[in-house]
């Protein structure tokens, strides 16, 4: 990963959680704690994300913030530095906090213009590729069980992060933030609330039938974004759907 248009960083190790992209913990001399991430979005994908963030940023919500070059440009060839985000993973007791915060993401970007080059589970009913989807990779009888999970669905739509796991969130002193918002798109907002923990039991966040239903379009999204970059885990996912 070349960094040479942020100066003189040094590069501290390598993170975790980067499952489909390189992520580096790197420092300036004295400076900060910050994050470099390679990312294999196009230009103009990976400028929505960071629109967003800023977006974002300006409303209260913590997320990261980009480090631009020596010369002011926020990305170059997919190379992103931001700002580390403290805090830690949620508690158990915490994860209605971050359910909160995701009602409020999908609140304030209802009418947010799709990723360059994504499709929502809507689109993919009439469309076969889409950000990391390509239906044409998958049988016929797995796109069939996909698009069969993403009916079901209502026509809302907002901006979802995509992937609010726990090595995603961060819990400090200022509330609940956000990391790697690579798959973040414009989709049915249950998307983000159904693979919470906790999710299936009583008293979770969607309530049944709603929630029965986003779990099976989460199952089937994951087994399509990942059929070819990460296949065993893809085929676990198809086969919650039964």
């Amino acid at each position: 990963m070349n960094l040479s248009a942020w100066g003189p960083v040094v590069v501290v190790g390598r993170l975790g959680g980067g499952h489909r992209n390189s992520v580096l913990e790197v420092r300036s001399p004295g400076g900060p704690r910050l994050v470099a991430r390679r990312s294999r979005r196009p230009a103009d994908a990976l400028d929505w994300e960071l629109d967003l963030l800023s977006f974002l940023a300006a409303r209260g919500f913590l997320v990261p913030s980009v480090v631009p070059t020596v010369d002011g440009r926020r990305h170059v060839d997919g190379v992103v530095v931001q700002e580390w985000l403290p805090g830690r993973e949620p508690a158990g007791p915490e994860w209605p906090l971050v359910a909160a915060e995701l009602r409020r993401l999908h609140a304030v970007t209802r009418s947010w213009p799709q990723r360059p080059g994504f499709r929502s589970t809507a689109e993919l009913l009439v469309h076969d590729s889409g950000g990391d989807v390509d239906l044409r990779a998958m049988p016929s009888a797995a796109v069939a069980a996909c698009r069969r999970a993403w009916r079901a669905l209502s026509a809302e739509s907002a901006v979802v992060h995509g992937d609010p796991c726990a090595a995603n969130v961060r819990v400090s002193s200022a509330g609940v933030g956000f990391l790697d918002w690579d798959e973040a798109r414009v989709d049915h907002p249950d998307l983000d609330l159904a693979d919470l923990p906790g999710a299936g039991q009583p008293g979770a966040e969607l309530p049944e039938p709603r929630g029965r239903i986003a779990r099976a379009a989460v199952h089937a999204w994951e087994a399509a974004a990942g059929w070819r970059l990460e296949p065993e885990y893809a085929r676990r996912r198809l086969a919650e759907l039964g």
